[in-house]
């Protein structure tokens, strides 16, 4: 019996396609929630004409991501080349739309009509080993200096979009005897091939091949003693280059302009780490050497403290070390006023918890389990379920109250409850009305923004005397109370700041611009069951 293999933890699938894709700006923001909810990170490109991507996360992640483009008729028969690693490629998730999925400015190239003929790895050897085939390497420079095939020729171009004038112009590719000479192209994936290989047919080359997966395709496939591939490939993720197998290289990178330091490299007077290599030490400003020492000390303080640096792995442990063993779990929704005031009452004791916001139209059934009612804000304890949000305002209090929002004196607490209420019941019925008339079956809402703005003119009565409704500072009162006025006000925003609510304009403006506000009212994204925990107060990570 064969010992088990245990693979590395991180799953890499390169892919392309290039097909008609006009609503290809549609197709982003499901993609990237479908990304996102599987954790998984890289970067997809969309445009006009097809789908260009790199992805990386635990292997059942990437698969359902695949699974979910295939979906697509479209994108049925989509390829992908696949590697394993220890460490994260990526950090980020981004799908970005584009005007080309490989950039080549050139119009009317079209590499589902014209691409050259694919060559299978296994056979490309006996291809480029012909001497009446001219083998050119589409990549850049910098990918090009760490390894290419034995006698490729180097255009020696910076960006893709530079090798059509080179074409035009290159002396290996003029014709011989009277006809144009058979051309074999290659690059990493084989998207820029199967673009420059458009192009050749489109200059009248009527024999044009590449290669088919590209030099992923080819490394994983051919062993190497057989190969007729130098040096290492370049891959534009953390791990730099790879070799046969798809084996991770031992190049560096440079951390300013992200390209590989190639051998000898480190040794030059020009190369600084984590500032700048030869390739660009003479592009950049004194300003941006500056800024790059000072990340560079930053990540060396860090990796001595044993901290990640940068991206989601650092993220994720600070969250874990900052949700404690069973942690409230608390479902919310942004913009709610309810629970906009109970996490201004968790983020005042200091409680910290798991957020999850809840999308009101497909609300989880972990909700609905945890308190049918379904509506936010809705706390769960280890012991109970709090439903209600004055009740989880009293109960964060009551664990601790660093910023003394209850009064010691209960008589003044009753008080302050019975306004809340008058707020919660009476406030809010008008509220409702006001900014949903036709809801309510009414013409208008204007009788209840009237009836609104009479209790809103004893809160600007009391605002005058004191500073706050809870007395001198900020308190119970205020933050349960606040929310309401502000979705209010936000109703017919001219209309509310015309009136002569002096003390309660201050008050509100004061809330709106507050550290308390800004922290309550941070952007989550909606919480699946597959989701990592996202800690609240939120957890803020220097990049």
């Amino acid at each position: 019996m064969n010992p088990e293999v245990t693979l590395p933890a991180y799953l890499t699938a390169a892919f392309y396609k290039f097909v008609d894709l006009p609503d290809f700006a549609e197709l982003k923001p499901p993609l990237l929630a479908f990304c996102e909810a599987h954790h998984v990170k890289g970067m997809v490109l969309l445009a006009r004409e097809g789908i260009n991507s790199t992805i990386a996360g635990a292997a059942p992640d990437v698969h359902a991501v695949l699974d979910y483009l295939r979906s697509d008729p479209r994108l049925a028969d989509l390829e992908h080349k696949t590697s394993y690693a220890d460490k994260p490629p990526f950090y980020r998730m981004k799908v970005r739309l584009k005007k080309e999925i490989v950039t080549m400015g050139v119009p009317g190239i079209s590499p589902t009509k014209m691409a050259g003929t694919y060559v299978a790895p296994k056979d490309w050897n006996a291809l480029i080993s012909s001497p009446d085939v001219v083998l050119i390497d589409t990549r850049n420079d910098y990918e090009v200096e760490i390894g290419t095939f034995v006698g490729a020729i180097n255009p020696d171009i910076q960006t893709f979009s530079q090798l059509p004038p080179w074409a035009e112009k290159a002396r290996e590719l003029q014709e011989r005897n009277g006809r144009k000479p058979r051309v074999a192209m290659f690059c990493t994936g084989g998207i820029r091939c199967e673009k420059s290989t458009a192009l050749m047919r489109a200059h009248g080359f009527d024999e044009v091949f590449h290669l088919q997966g590209g030099i992923l395709k080819y490394l994983e496939q051919i062993p190497p003693e057989e190969s007729l591939w130098q040096g290492q490939c370049f891959v534009f993720d953390e791990r730099t280059s790879v070799g046969h197998g798809l084996v991770p290289g031992t190049l560096g990178i440079c951390r300013s302009c992200r390209d590989p330091l190639a051998k000898g490299m480190t040794e030059s007077p020009l190369f600084e780490l984590g500032v700048s290599c030869p390739r660009c030490f003479h592009t950049t400003s004194d300003e941006h050497k500056q800024r790059a020492r000072e990340r560079q000390r930053q990540f060396q303080l860090a990796r001595a403290r044993g901290q990640m640096h940068l991206g989601e792995p650092q993220k994720h442990t600070l969250i874990k070390q900052l949700l404690p063993a069973h942690a409230p779990v608390l479902y919310s929704f942004r913009r709610c006023p309810y629970a906009m005031r109970a996490r201004l009452a968790l983020l005042s004791a200091g409680i910290r918890c798991e957020l999850r916001e809840v999308a009101l139209a497909q609300k989880p059934q972990s909700l609905l389990q945890a308190s049918p009612k379904g509506t936010v804000p809705v706390l769960v304890l280890p012991d109970r379920v709090i439903e209600q949000s004055l009740d989880i305002m009293l109960w964060a209090l009551q664990q601790r109250d660093p910023q003394a929002w209850l009064p010691d004196d209960q008589r003044i607490l009753q008080s302050q409850l019975a306004l809340v209420r008058q707020f919660d019941d009476v406030f809010k019925h008008h509220l409702d009305r006001y900014k949903y008339p036709s809801r309510y079956e009414l013409t208008d809402g204007l009788s209840d923004r009237n009836a609104a703005a009479a209790l809103l003119h004893g809160l600007n009565e009391s605002l005058t005397a004191s500073t706050f409704l809870s007395g001198e500072q900020w308190g119970l009162a205020d933050a349960a109370i606040a929310p309401f006025v502000r979705q209010f006000a936000h109703v017919d925003k001219t209309w509310f700041d015309s009136q002569a609510w002096q003390a309660l304009h201050a008050w509100l403006v004061q809330f709106e611009q507050s550290d308390a506000y800004l922290q309550c009212m941070h952007k989550y994204k909606v919480w699946h069951p597959d989701h990592k925990p996202l800690a609240y107060p939120h957890v803020s990570v220097s990049t």
